[in-house]
């Protein structure tokens, strides 16, 4: 059909919608050179006409055309309101499978409106005298052929940052004029919510932007008039003029303060009311509104905000996929009334008996639908930490997405379909920032608004904006009289609380909260991130009954240390039904490794782990190895007082190498000793996975100020650098022991005596590394040393079979996620070989061939270690300036010291040269015969799960909770 042939036929035709508009759909085909629908797919499964209900109940159906991953058409006839067709379009996506192209027509008009979820809404339309163009209709025919070519090119995530971006300013001068800065907010709030109420047509005329139009001529004015517009919008049946107004209400505009303003601001505020705020993203646009209205988060404006699919692996599991499954179960008893109830046919019409039968099934299947509907409706989530509220305004939605597709699977059975019942009221909250708590309620408005519009509803009226007293301002775990803060009773519990370490809680939150939060806690171990305030309250509520699933975000250390033990009582008496153990998220700004960590009290079903199905998911988000749970370890006496952490400095007690030996060669001090008892080398995790740094430390280990000051230039310079740092220290003790050390370990010195050589370990690397080094180097907090100095040990912590426990026990820290080691876990829980135990002394167990063969291996595994490390003709060894201090090693020239940089034991490991992987070989072989288990490991009958299931059950043996 040519474009000549098409406009002649189809200019003047008034037949009715029904009539004509198959006919027309096909002659479109034949003009674009598509095949129609009848004769591309006979079988209507993929392209169709009349898709929908009148599949199962008869009725008409949800689209007049439908082509799969492409469009649902919809025409009206001649003249009609195409924007009605869009609406019934809309309403019926989701059961269409939420195609990205929603197309209206009449005889003269085709109008293509994209779909795409996260993208910005783009319309086009084209007339019927269009189509001569052969650009247009390329154009019209991608959308059966190239519907990407429709897409957006802007996001609404780019359009949200934009328009956030806008307002930034505008709230920084407002508080550089002196205005407080929650008045400040409120006031960014009403600006933000009149811009989107306008451009979604529910501030009529473009009030908003009339209003800023006077006041650009005398800002002096400004006030008055956005008091007159929030004062209309405040009241039922309020005016501006003779321009009626919704009733907004919901305690945004109850106060019809304004702030002053500016010409600049008021150039800046018609500039952004430009924009099309109906699409922005209330996912993302209180995080950064929240950055732009609190001077605390203004250096995270550029940063990255939570996207909602992560959100949703907390929502989904939590929140909609248990309802889901009800609804299923309830659609399937639908299904199976109405397929029970008689059916008039063509050819026989039903009796009165079988006219009352059907009229009676029809009312249970609708009354068990009413009855999910009810349920939705009353089903609460609650988010104790919501933030600007995120994660609520992505819950709400997803309560009304499942509404509205139980709504449709129910008019396809027959059945009515009401209005969505599921609104603001479903979501609770709690939150302390005054700023973040009023975004929260912005964000769920602008997104119960933004839903209904999008599917094809109105909004609801009288009022516009339902109060969300529900989402409160005060602290979520302690109230201010120091008891346990409750929380209001919901179906789920979701969110993201504080990321806040144990360590900095004193800093951050102040002592004397930080003491009451945990005396309010008692049952809260120890020591622990602020994050598990939140597990242990949600526990509580879903124990009594008060909650029924939730979901939390943690930072990864959730599953280890002192942290586990709040996850504990749920795997003990509950079950953790979906985890993600490690993931990375954004939170202030920043990337870090979180788990994501679902629980209820359903026991002995499965879970789900990473994505995959497990049997049960452990406290330390792991699954059983071995058939063993490995968070059960215990620690053993045997290895008690060996390992220890470094001390924790707590000030600049270190000093450059230069310094250190102009001390060591200084006389001896009044009390006749030389500096050298203070003034030691350090050794941090960098100089163990990297080359040595060369810095000393002061280290006046528990001696006291009168002690300690004989030693005249090392205490000088603490009282001098250390002294200020320390006065302001929350903690008595580092404020009146200065010149300690913040956490001394006086055990190491105990533990080390007479040895040596001791051995190191990094507490967090990329691989499991010990090293060598004197007794004498005090180890950074970030190392772990053991006090021993055989070979024997050295090579049984080196071995596969250490490494593989201290992996599986040992957290996960930073961005990189490297593993964590620690004494209590890594090292006291870790049953040695019998007769090798850290408690004998390796004199007693240096005729055991045993250890002997271990030794042997690990002693040849560090000496090809240190040639290539050091090989001797690029270093020389130069004595330190006192005796009893180790070599200094230094490069011979230039070009040595070139080399010596890219010698370092990660890029050793890295690379794993054959000669290492041999020598661990060989170690692991030794340490493996050493347990009786040689046979199995050279047969290859050793994977990991086995050897930690070896281990474990030596374990319990040796606390005694097994027998042997």
């Amino acid at each position: 059909m040519t474009p000549h042939e098409f406009l002649t036929k189809w200019r003047h035709v008034e037949l009715k919608e029904r009539s004509a508009s198959q006919s027309h759909f096909n002659d479109l085909c034949a003009l674009l050179g598509v095949v129609d629908p009848v004769s591309a797919d006979p079988t209507g499964e993929w392209f169709t006409f009349d898709k929908g209900a009148a599949k199962t109940s008869g009725g008409d159906g949800w689209a007049d055309v439908w082509r799969r991953g492409c469009f649902a058409w919809e025409y009206k006839g001649r003249h009609a309101n195409l924007d009605s067709a869009y609406r019934q379009l809309q309403q019926y996506a989701v059961a269409l499978e939420n195609p990205p192209l929603l197309i209206v027509s009449d005889m003269d008009r085709i109008v293509i409106r994209t779909n795409w979820t996260n993208s910005v809404q783009e319309a086009h339309e084209f007339a019927l005298d269009d189509l001569i163009d052969g650009a247009v209709r390329d154009r019209i025919k991608a959308a059966f052929t190239d519907p990407e070519r429709f897409r957006p090119k802007k996001s609404r995530q780019e359009l949200t940052e934009e328009t956030a971006g806008e307002f930034a300013g505008l709230a920084q001068r407002l508080r550089d004029r002196g205005h407080e800065p929650h008045r400040v907010a409120h006031f960014v709030n009403q600006l933000v919510f009149c811009m989107f109420a306008e451009d979604v047509g529910l501030l009529p005329d473009s009030l908003f932007s009339k209003m800023l139009e006077v006041s650009r001529r005398n800002p002096a004015e400004f006030a008055e008039n956005a008091r007159t517009l929030f004062g209309a919008m405040a009241r039922q049946g309020g005016k501006v003029g003779f321009t009626q107004i919704e009733w907004f209400n919901g305690g945004l505009f109850a106060d019809d303060s304004v702030l002053p303003v500016s010409d600049e601001d008021v150039d800046q505020l018609l500039k952004a009311a430009g924009r099309d705020w109906s699409q922005i993203d209330p996912s993302i646009l209180g995080t950064l509104f929240e950055r732009g209205l609190d001077p605390a988060k203004r250096s995270q404006l550029g940063a990255h905000y939570t996207d909602r699919d992560k959100i949703m692996m907390i929502v989904r599991p939590v929140v909609i996929e248990p309802l889901e499954a009800e609804w299923a179960g309830a659609l399937e008893k639908m299904k199976a009334l109405v397929a029970s109830a008689p059916q008039r046919t063509a050819e026989r019409l039903l009796t009165p008996a079988e006219r009352r039968k059907a009229e009676r099934v029809k009312a249970e299947a609708a009354a068990i639908h009413s009855a999910f509907v009810e349920r939705l409706a009353n089903f609460r989530v609650l988010d104790p930490a919501c933030g600007s509220g995120n994660f609520l305004y992505v819950a709400l939605r997803s309560l009304k997405d499942l509404e509205h597709r139980a709504n449709l699977d129910a008019e396809a059975l027959g059945l009515p379909r009401g209005f969505p019942r599921v609104g603001p009221e479903c979501v609770l909250g709690i939150e302390l920032n005054p700023y973040a708590a009023e975004l929260a309620r912005v964000s769920v408005w602008i997104g119960e608004i933004q839903w209904m519009r999008r599917n094809g509803f109105d909004a609801a009226k009288n009022p516009i904006l339902r109060p969300l007293e529900t989402i409160e301002c005060r602290d979520a775990v302690l109230n201010a009289d120091g008891t346990r803060a409750e929380w209001p009773e919901a179906d789920a519990v979701v969110g993201n609380p504080p990321f806040l370490g144990n360590k900095k809680m004193l800093a951050e939150l102040g002592e004397e909260y930080t003491v009451a939060l945990r005396k309010a806690w008692p049952e809260v171990p120890g020591g622990v991130d602020l994050v598990c305030y939140w597990f242990a309250k949600a526990w509580a509520m879903i124990a009594s009954g008060g909650a029924q699933r939730a979901g939390f975000v943690a930072t990864n250390s959730i599953r280890s240390g002192n942290n586990r033990e709040v996850l504990r009582p749920i795997v003990e008496h509950g079950r953790i039904f979906e985890a993600w153990s490690d993931q990375e998220w954004t939170v202030d700004g920043a990337a870090v490794r979180v788990s994501l960590v679902s629980f209820d009290l359903t026991p002995l079903t499965r879970a789900t782990l990473d994505g995959l199905p497990v049997g049960k998911v452990f406290a330390d988000l792991s699954v059983e190895r071995g058939g063993v749970d490995l968070t059960s370890a215990t620690r053993l006496s045997e290895n008690r007082g060996v390992g220890f952490q470094g001390p924790v400095k707590v000030g600049a007690f270190d000093v450059e190498g230069d310094v250190a030996r102009r001390w060591l060669s200084m006389p001896v001090n009044p009390n006749g000793r030389p500096n050298s008892d203070v003034v030691r080398p350090l050794l941090n995790g960098q100089d163990i996975t990297q080359r040595a740094s060369g810095r000393w430390i002061i280290d006046f280990g528990v001696a006291s100020e009168v002690e300690s000051a004989v030693y005249e230039a090392p205490f000088e310079h603490v009282r001098a650098v250390v002294k200020p740092f320390r006065d302001a220290n929350r903690r008595e003790r580092r404020r009146l022991f200065w010149w300690q050390h913040g956490e001394t370990v006086p055990g190491i010195k105990k533990a080390a005596r007479g040895l040596q050589r001791a051995i190191f370990t990094p507490r967090v690397a990329k691989y499991r590394l010990f090293v060598w080094a004197s007794p004498t180097v005090v180890p950074d907090s970030r190392v772990v040393i053991v006090c021993r100095d055989d070979d024997t040990t050295f090579g049984i912590l080196h071995s596969k079979l250490h490494e593989a426990w201290s992996l599986a026990l040992g957290g996960w820290h930073g961005v990189g996620n490297d593993p964590q080691y620690t004494p209590s876990l890594g090292f006291e829980t870790f049953p040695f070989p019998e007769g090798l135990t850290p408690d004998i002394p390796a004199a007693d167990y240096a005729d055991d061939p045993r250890a002997q063969a271990i030794a042997a291996a690990a002693a040849r595994l560090n000496e090809l270690r240190e040639n290539w490390l050091n090989p001797a003709d690029l270093v020389v060894r130069v004595p330190e300036v006192v005796a009893g201090y180790p070599d200094r090693i230094l490069p011979k020239d230039e070009d040595a010291a070139k080399e010596l940089k890219k010698r370092t034991l990660t890029n050793l490991y890295n690379a794993r040269p054959q000669w290492l992987a041999n020598a661990h070989a060989a170690l692991d072989a030794a340490v493996a015969d050493a347990y009786g288990w040689g046979e199995d490991w050279r047969a290859g009958r050793l994977d990991e799960d086995e050897i930690l299931a070896r281990l474990f059950r030596l374990n319990q043996q040796r606390a005694g909770k097994i027998t042997k």
